[in-house]
Protein backbone atom coordinates (compact mmCIF):
# COMPACT_ATOMS: atom_id res chain seq x y z
CA UNK A 1 0.00 0.00 0.00
CA UNK A 2 1.20 3.50 -0.79
CA UNK A 3 2.25 5.50 2.26
CA UNK A 4 0.51 8.84 1.96
CA UNK A 5 1.72 10.39 5.23
CA UNK A 6 -0.06 13.03 7.22
CA UNK A 7 -2.22 14.36 4.37
CA UNK A 8 -4.18 11.15 3.88
CA UNK A 9 -4.29 10.48 7.59
CA UNK A 10 -6.11 13.78 7.99
CA UNK A 11 -8.46 12.88 5.18
CA UNK A 12 -9.18 9.52 6.81
CA UNK A 13 -9.96 11.15 10.13
CA UNK A 14 -12.27 13.63 8.44
CA UNK A 15 -14.11 10.81 6.69
CA UNK A 16 -14.55 8.86 9.91
CA UNK A 17 -15.77 11.89 11.83
CA UNK A 18 -18.17 12.93 9.09
CA UNK A 19 -19.69 9.46 8.94
CA UNK A 20 -21.55 10.07 12.19
CA UNK A 21 -23.07 13.37 11.12
CA UNK A 22 -26.38 14.16 9.43
CA UNK A 23 -29.81 12.62 9.50
CA UNK A 24 -28.81 9.66 7.33
CA UNK A 25 -26.58 8.35 10.10
CA UNK A 26 -29.58 8.29 12.44
CA UNK A 27 -31.40 5.97 10.07
CA UNK A 28 -28.54 3.53 9.71
CA UNK A 29 -27.63 1.26 6.83
CA UNK A 30 -30.58 -0.26 5.02
CA UNK A 31 -31.34 -3.98 4.88
CA UNK A 32 -30.50 -4.72 1.25
CA UNK A 33 -29.75 -8.44 1.03
CA UNK A 34 -28.03 -8.15 -2.35
CA UNK A 35 -25.66 -5.49 -1.02
CA UNK A 36 -25.01 -7.54 2.09
CA UNK A 37 -24.07 -10.53 -0.08
CA UNK A 38 -21.86 -8.37 -2.28
CA UNK A 39 -19.93 -7.04 0.72
CA UNK A 40 -19.48 -10.55 2.07
CA UNK A 41 -18.11 -12.06 -1.13
CA UNK A 42 -16.42 -9.17 -2.93
CA UNK A 43 -15.23 -6.47 -0.50
CA UNK A 44 -12.19 -6.90 1.75
CA UNK A 45 -12.22 -5.34 5.24
CA UNK A 46 -9.97 -2.49 4.06
CA UNK A 47 -12.43 -1.44 1.33
CA UNK A 48 -10.84 -3.16 -1.68
CA UNK A 49 -13.30 -4.72 -4.11
CA UNK A 50 -12.07 -8.12 -5.28
CA UNK A 51 -12.65 -9.15 -8.87
CA UNK A 52 -13.45 -12.77 -8.06
CA UNK A 53 -13.31 -13.88 -11.69
CA UNK A 54 -9.60 -12.99 -11.74
CA UNK A 55 -7.21 -15.66 -10.49
CA UNK A 56 -5.20 -12.98 -8.70
CA UNK A 57 -8.33 -11.21 -7.46
CA UNK A 58 -7.08 -7.93 -8.86
CA UNK A 59 -8.97 -4.72 -8.22
CA UNK A 60 -10.28 -2.18 -10.72
CA UNK A 61 -11.45 1.41 -10.48
CA UNK A 62 -14.81 0.41 -12.01
CA UNK A 63 -15.50 -1.98 -9.15
CA UNK A 64 -14.56 0.58 -6.50
CA UNK A 65 -16.79 3.26 -8.01
CA UNK A 66 -19.79 0.97 -8.52
CA UNK A 67 -19.53 -0.25 -4.93
CA UNK A 68 -19.50 3.33 -3.65
CA UNK A 69 -22.76 3.99 -5.47
CA UNK A 70 -24.32 0.85 -4.00
CA UNK A 71 -23.15 1.88 -0.54
CA UNK A 72 -24.97 5.18 -1.02
CA UNK A 73 -28.12 3.37 -2.10
CA UNK A 74 -27.87 1.27 1.07
CA UNK A 75 -27.11 4.33 3.27
CA UNK A 76 -23.95 2.49 4.30
CA UNK A 77 -21.59 5.33 5.13
CA UNK A 78 -19.02 3.08 6.77
CA UNK A 79 -18.57 1.00 3.62
CA UNK A 80 -18.56 4.12 1.46
CA UNK A 81 -15.77 5.66 3.54
CA UNK A 82 -13.67 2.48 3.39
CA UNK A 83 -14.12 2.12 -0.37
CA UNK A 84 -13.16 5.71 -1.07
CA UNK A 85 -10.25 5.71 1.36
CA UNK A 86 -8.78 2.59 -0.27
CA UNK A 87 -9.25 4.15 -3.71
CA UNK A 88 -7.48 7.36 -2.68
CA UNK A 89 -4.57 5.51 -1.13
CA UNK A 90 -4.04 2.97 -3.90
CA UNK A 91 -5.52 4.28 -7.16
CA UNK A 92 -5.08 8.03 -6.79
CA UNK A 93 -2.09 8.02 -4.49
CA UNK A 94 -2.72 11.63 -3.54
CA UNK A 95 -5.36 14.09 -2.43
CA UNK A 96 -8.09 14.26 -5.13
CA UNK A 97 -7.68 18.04 -5.20
CA UNK A 98 -4.33 17.56 -6.95
CA UNK A 99 -6.25 16.81 -10.15
CA UNK A 100 -5.15 13.26 -10.91
CA UNK A 101 -7.48 10.58 -12.21
CA UNK A 102 -7.49 7.15 -10.55
CA UNK A 103 -5.50 4.32 -12.09
CA UNK A 104 -7.80 1.64 -13.38
CA UNK A 105 -5.91 -1.59 -12.53
CA UNK A 106 -4.31 -2.62 -9.23
CA UNK A 107 -2.97 -6.03 -8.30
CA UNK A 108 0.02 -8.23 -7.68
CA UNK A 109 2.96 -7.49 -9.95
CA UNK A 110 5.46 -10.06 -11.27
CA UNK A 111 7.86 -9.21 -8.44
CA UNK A 112 5.23 -10.23 -5.89
CA UNK A 113 4.39 -6.68 -4.74
CA UNK A 114 0.85 -5.29 -4.81
CA UNK A 115 0.60 -2.00 -6.68
CA UNK A 116 -0.88 -0.17 -9.67
CA UNK A 117 -0.47 -2.35 -12.77
CA UNK A 118 -1.78 0.20 -15.28
CA UNK A 119 -1.82 3.91 -14.45
CA UNK A 120 -4.20 4.86 -17.26
CA UNK A 121 -7.66 5.71 -15.97
CA UNK A 122 -11.05 4.41 -17.13
CA UNK A 123 -13.60 7.11 -17.88
CA UNK A 124 -16.61 5.07 -16.78
CA UNK A 125 -15.11 4.53 -13.33
CA UNK A 126 -14.00 8.15 -13.14
CA UNK A 127 -17.57 9.27 -13.76
CA UNK A 128 -19.08 6.85 -11.24
CA UNK A 129 -16.55 8.00 -8.65
CA UNK A 130 -17.47 11.64 -9.28
CA UNK A 131 -21.19 10.89 -9.34
CA UNK A 132 -21.16 8.84 -6.13
CA UNK A 133 -19.11 11.50 -4.34
CA UNK A 134 -21.30 14.40 -5.45
CA UNK A 135 -24.53 12.63 -4.58
CA UNK A 136 -23.26 11.23 -1.29
CA UNK A 137 -22.06 14.69 -0.37
CA UNK A 138 -25.45 16.18 -1.21
CA UNK A 139 -27.53 13.52 0.56
CA UNK A 140 -25.31 13.03 3.59
CA UNK A 141 -24.40 16.74 3.89
CA UNK A 142 -20.70 15.95 3.46
CA UNK A 143 -18.74 18.92 2.09
CA UNK A 144 -15.58 16.79 1.95
CA UNK A 145 -17.17 14.40 -0.52
CA UNK A 146 -18.57 17.22 -2.64
CA UNK A 147 -15.09 18.76 -2.90
CA UNK A 148 -13.59 15.44 -3.98
CA UNK A 149 -16.35 14.92 -6.54
CA UNK A 150 -15.87 18.39 -7.98
CA UNK A 151 -12.12 17.84 -8.24
CA UNK A 152 -12.61 14.59 -10.15
CA UNK A 153 -15.21 16.16 -12.43
CA UNK A 154 -12.77 18.94 -13.29
CA UNK A 155 -10.05 16.37 -14.02
CA UNK A 156 -12.40 14.36 -16.26
CA UNK A 157 -13.30 17.48 -18.25
CA UNK A 158 -9.67 18.48 -18.73
CA UNK A 159 -8.17 15.05 -19.45
CA UNK A 160 -10.85 12.84 -21.02
CA UNK A 161 -13.13 15.16 -22.99
CA UNK A 162 -12.24 15.91 -26.62
CA UNK A 163 -13.89 17.93 -29.37
CA UNK A 164 -14.74 15.53 -32.19
CA UNK A 165 -14.85 17.31 -35.57
CA UNK A 166 -18.35 17.31 -36.96
CA UNK A 167 -20.07 16.56 -33.66
CA UNK A 168 -18.52 18.40 -30.71
CA UNK A 169 -17.67 17.36 -27.15
CA UNK A 170 -17.31 13.64 -26.38
CA UNK A 171 -15.81 11.58 -23.59
CA UNK A 172 -12.90 9.32 -24.48
CA UNK A 173 -12.65 5.94 -22.70
CA UNK A 174 -9.38 7.06 -21.09
CA UNK A 175 -6.82 9.85 -21.42
CA UNK A 176 -4.50 7.64 -23.48
CA UNK A 177 -4.82 4.91 -26.07
CA UNK A 178 -8.04 5.67 -27.96
CA UNK A 179 -6.95 8.09 -30.65
CA UNK A 180 -6.02 6.12 -33.75
CA UNK A 181 -2.89 6.79 -35.80
CA UNK A 182 -5.09 7.39 -38.87
CA UNK A 183 -6.92 10.23 -37.15
CA UNK A 184 -9.95 8.32 -35.92
CA UNK A 185 -11.22 7.67 -32.41
CA UNK A 186 -12.43 4.62 -30.54
CA UNK A 187 -15.44 5.17 -28.26
CA UNK A 188 -17.30 3.03 -25.75
CA UNK A 189 -21.03 3.85 -25.52
CA UNK A 190 -21.37 1.91 -22.25
CA UNK A 191 -19.17 4.53 -20.57
CA UNK A 192 -21.85 7.19 -21.10
CA UNK A 193 -24.90 7.22 -18.82
CA UNK A 194 -27.37 10.07 -19.40
CA UNK A 195 -28.32 10.49 -15.69
CA UNK A 196 -24.68 11.02 -14.75
CA UNK A 197 -24.16 13.57 -17.49
CA UNK A 198 -27.28 15.46 -16.40
CA UNK A 199 -26.03 15.55 -12.82
CA UNK A 200 -22.64 16.81 -13.97
CA UNK A 201 -24.37 19.55 -15.98
CA UNK A 202 -26.15 20.63 -12.82
CA UNK A 203 -22.85 20.76 -10.94
CA UNK A 204 -20.94 22.41 -13.79
CA UNK A 205 -23.43 24.38 -15.95
CA UNK A 206 -20.69 25.79 -18.17
CA UNK A 207 -19.21 22.35 -18.83
CA UNK A 208 -19.67 20.03 -21.85
CA UNK A 209 -21.99 17.54 -20.15
CA UNK A 210 -25.35 18.24 -21.83
CA UNK A 211 -23.65 18.36 -25.23
CA UNK A 212 -21.98 15.02 -24.50
CA UNK A 213 -25.38 13.58 -23.54
CA UNK A 214 -26.94 14.67 -26.85
CA UNK A 215 -23.93 13.47 -28.81
CA UNK A 216 -24.09 10.10 -27.04
CA UNK A 217 -27.60 9.45 -28.32
CA UNK A 218 -26.61 10.62 -31.79
CA UNK A 219 -23.60 8.29 -31.94
CA UNK A 220 -25.55 5.28 -30.61
CA UNK A 221 -28.30 5.90 -33.16
CA UNK A 222 -25.83 6.16 -36.04
CA UNK A 223 -23.90 3.07 -34.91
CA UNK A 224 -26.93 0.81 -34.38
CA UNK A 225 -28.82 0.27 -37.67
CA UNK A 226 -30.51 -2.86 -36.27
CA UNK A 227 -31.32 -1.30 -32.91
CA UNK A 228 -28.46 -3.24 -31.30
CA UNK A 229 -25.37 -1.51 -29.95
CA UNK A 230 -21.76 -2.69 -30.12
CA UNK A 231 -19.27 -2.76 -27.26
CA UNK A 232 -17.05 -0.30 -29.11
CA UNK A 233 -17.57 2.03 -32.06
CA UNK A 234 -15.24 3.97 -34.32
CA UNK A 235 -15.56 7.61 -35.26
CA UNK A 236 -14.02 9.90 -37.82
CA UNK A 237 -15.08 13.02 -39.67
CA UNK A 238 -15.57 13.18 -43.42
CA UNK A 239 -13.79 15.76 -45.56
CA UNK A 240 -16.85 17.97 -45.09
CA UNK A 241 -16.51 17.50 -41.30
CA UNK A 242 -19.71 15.49 -41.17
CA UNK A 243 -19.86 12.82 -38.42
CA UNK A 244 -19.05 9.33 -39.62
CA UNK A 245 -19.53 6.40 -37.26
CA UNK A 246 -17.69 3.23 -38.23
CA UNK A 247 -17.32 -0.31 -36.97
CA UNK A 248 -14.65 -0.40 -34.28
CA UNK A 249 -11.29 -1.06 -35.99
CA UNK A 250 -10.10 -3.34 -33.18
CA UNK A 251 -13.07 -5.38 -31.92
CA UNK A 252 -15.55 -5.02 -34.75
CA UNK A 253 -19.35 -4.92 -34.42
CA UNK A 254 -19.69 -7.29 -31.46
CA UNK A 255 -22.06 -6.19 -28.71
CA UNK A 256 -21.76 -8.15 -25.49
CA UNK A 257 -20.39 -7.62 -21.97
CA UNK A 258 -19.79 -3.88 -22.39
CA UNK A 259 -22.84 -3.10 -24.50
CA UNK A 260 -25.29 -4.69 -22.06
CA UNK A 261 -24.77 -1.64 -19.84
CA UNK A 262 -26.04 0.70 -22.58
CA UNK A 263 -29.51 -0.88 -22.29
CA UNK A 264 -29.23 -0.72 -18.49
CA UNK A 265 -28.42 3.02 -18.42
CA UNK A 266 -31.11 3.74 -21.01
CA UNK A 267 -33.72 1.90 -18.97
CA UNK A 268 -32.81 3.84 -15.84
CA UNK A 269 -32.86 7.27 -17.53
CA UNK A 270 -35.77 9.41 -16.33
CA UNK A 271 -38.69 9.15 -18.74
CA UNK A 272 -39.05 12.95 -18.57
CA UNK A 273 -35.58 13.44 -20.02
CA UNK A 274 -35.95 14.54 -23.67
CA UNK A 275 -33.20 12.10 -24.63
CA UNK A 276 -34.89 9.06 -23.04
CA UNK A 277 -37.33 8.28 -25.85
CA UNK A 278 -34.87 8.64 -28.76
CA UNK A 279 -32.29 6.61 -26.86
CA UNK A 280 -34.73 3.76 -26.24
CA UNK A 281 -35.84 3.91 -29.88
CA UNK A 282 -32.23 3.57 -31.05
CA UNK A 283 -31.96 0.37 -28.97
CA UNK A 284 -35.28 -1.19 -30.02
CA UNK A 285 -33.62 -4.25 -31.56
CA UNK A 286 -33.01 -5.84 -28.16
CA UNK A 287 -36.71 -5.72 -27.31
CA UNK A 288 -37.57 -7.34 -30.63
CA UNK A 289 -35.05 -10.12 -29.97
CA UNK A 290 -36.62 -11.01 -26.59
CA UNK A 291 -40.06 -12.52 -27.15
CA UNK A 292 -41.73 -14.32 -24.28
CA UNK A 293 -39.55 -17.25 -23.23
CA UNK A 294 -36.27 -15.93 -24.69
CA UNK A 295 -33.06 -15.23 -22.77
CA UNK A 296 -30.68 -12.41 -23.69
CA UNK A 297 -28.08 -13.33 -26.27
CA UNK A 298 -24.50 -13.31 -25.06
CA UNK A 299 -23.38 -11.57 -28.22
CA UNK A 300 -24.96 -9.67 -31.11
CA UNK A 301 -23.62 -8.21 -34.33
CA UNK A 302 -24.73 -4.58 -34.35
CA UNK A 303 -24.59 -4.41 -38.14
CA UNK A 304 -26.37 -7.63 -39.13
CA UNK A 305 -28.51 -8.25 -36.04
CA UNK A 306 -27.29 -11.83 -35.75
CA UNK A 307 -27.21 -13.13 -32.16
CA UNK A 308 -25.35 -16.00 -30.56
CA UNK A 309 -25.12 -17.71 -27.18
CA UNK A 310 -27.12 -17.16 -24.01
CA UNK A 311 -26.10 -14.33 -21.75
CA UNK A 312 -25.50 -14.88 -18.02
CA UNK A 313 -28.06 -13.88 -15.39
CA UNK A 314 -26.48 -10.46 -15.05
CA UNK A 315 -27.66 -9.71 -18.58
CA UNK A 316 -31.24 -10.47 -17.55
CA UNK A 317 -30.94 -8.12 -14.58
CA UNK A 318 -29.43 -5.38 -16.74
CA UNK A 319 -32.24 -5.60 -19.29
CA UNK A 320 -35.07 -5.45 -16.75
CA UNK A 321 -35.22 -1.62 -16.48
CA UNK A 322 -34.98 -1.29 -20.27
CA UNK A 323 -37.82 -3.78 -20.83
CA UNK A 324 -40.00 -2.05 -18.27
CA UNK A 325 -39.44 1.32 -19.91
CA UNK A 326 -40.39 0.04 -23.37
CA UNK A 327 -43.57 -1.57 -21.99
CA UNK A 328 -42.48 -5.20 -22.35
CA UNK A 329 -43.82 -6.25 -18.96
CA UNK A 330 -43.99 -9.98 -19.67
CA UNK A 331 -40.36 -10.37 -20.80
CA UNK A 332 -39.30 -8.01 -18.00
CA UNK A 333 -40.84 -10.17 -15.29
CA UNK A 334 -39.31 -13.24 -16.84
CA UNK A 335 -35.82 -11.71 -16.86
CA UNK A 336 -36.24 -10.55 -13.25
CA UNK A 337 -37.20 -14.03 -12.10
CA UNK A 338 -34.26 -15.57 -13.93
CA UNK A 339 -31.82 -13.05 -12.46
CA UNK A 340 -33.14 -13.49 -8.92
CA UNK A 341 -33.16 -17.26 -8.95
CA UNK A 342 -29.75 -17.66 -10.60
CA UNK A 343 -28.16 -15.01 -8.39
CA UNK A 344 -29.39 -16.85 -5.30
CA UNK A 345 -28.23 -20.19 -6.70
CA UNK A 346 -24.74 -18.80 -7.36
CA UNK A 347 -24.32 -18.20 -3.62
CA UNK A 348 -25.39 -21.64 -2.42
CA UNK A 349 -22.66 -23.50 -0.50
CA UNK A 350 -22.39 -26.23 -3.10
CA UNK A 351 -21.86 -23.63 -5.84
CA UNK A 352 -19.34 -21.64 -3.81
CA UNK A 353 -17.42 -24.86 -3.25
CA UNK A 354 -16.89 -25.03 -7.02
CA UNK A 355 -15.56 -21.50 -7.29
CA UNK A 356 -16.16 -17.88 -6.46
CA UNK A 357 -19.27 -16.14 -7.86
CA UNK A 358 -18.82 -13.93 -10.90
CA UNK A 359 -18.38 -10.30 -9.89
CA UNK A 360 -19.92 -8.76 -13.03
CA UNK A 361 -23.19 -10.68 -12.79
CA UNK A 362 -23.64 -9.50 -9.23
CA UNK A 363 -22.87 -5.89 -10.14
CA UNK A 364 -25.40 -5.89 -12.96
CA UNK A 365 -27.94 -7.46 -10.60
CA UNK A 366 -27.40 -4.77 -7.97
CA UNK A 367 -28.07 -2.13 -10.61
CA UNK A 368 -30.95 -3.76 -12.48
CA UNK A 369 -32.81 -5.46 -9.63
CA UNK A 370 -32.15 -2.54 -7.28
CA UNK A 371 -33.85 -0.23 -9.76
CA UNK A 372 -36.75 -2.64 -10.35
CA UNK A 373 -37.23 -2.89 -6.57
CA UNK A 374 -37.37 0.94 -6.49
CA UNK A 375 -34.41 1.19 -4.14
CA UNK A 376 -33.19 4.03 -6.31
CA UNK A 377 -34.14 5.99 -9.41
CA UNK A 378 -32.78 8.99 -11.28
CA UNK A 379 -34.55 12.33 -11.58
CA UNK A 380 -34.64 14.45 -14.73
CA UNK A 381 -31.67 16.47 -13.45
CA UNK A 382 -29.68 13.29 -12.78
CA UNK A 383 -29.97 13.32 -9.01
CA UNK A 384 -30.45 9.91 -7.44
CA UNK A 385 -33.65 9.36 -5.49
CA UNK A 386 -33.31 6.76 -2.74
CA UNK A 387 -35.97 4.55 -1.23
CA UNK A 388 -34.73 5.04 2.32
CA UNK A 389 -35.15 8.81 2.05
CA UNK A 390 -38.93 8.34 2.05
CA UNK A 391 -38.90 6.94 5.58
CA UNK A 392 -35.86 8.73 6.93
CA UNK A 393 -35.89 12.46 7.55
CA UNK A 394 -34.25 14.93 9.93
CA UNK A 395 -37.33 14.69 12.13
CA UNK A 396 -36.95 10.91 12.62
Amino acid sequence: MINMGKGLAAIGLALSAAATSGFAAQCGAQDWPHWRDFKQHFIAPDGRVLAANSAMRDSFSEAQSYAMFFALVANDQQAFNQLWRWSIQNLLGTDPAVGRLPSWHWGRASDGNWRVLDSNSAADADQWFAYALLEAGRIWSRDDLVRDGQALLKAIASQEVVDLPGIGPMLLPAPYGFVQTDGGWRLNPSYLAIPQLRRFAQEDPQGPWNDIASNTVLLITMASPKGLVADWIGYRASAERRPLVTVDPVLGARGSYDAIRVYLWAGMTAAEDPLAAPLLKSLSGMNRSLPQGAWPPESVDSQTGLASGIGPFGFSAALAPYLQQVGASGPMLQQVERARSMRAASLLPEQLAKGLPLYYDHVLSLFGLGWIEQRFSFARNGQVQLKWQNSCSPAN
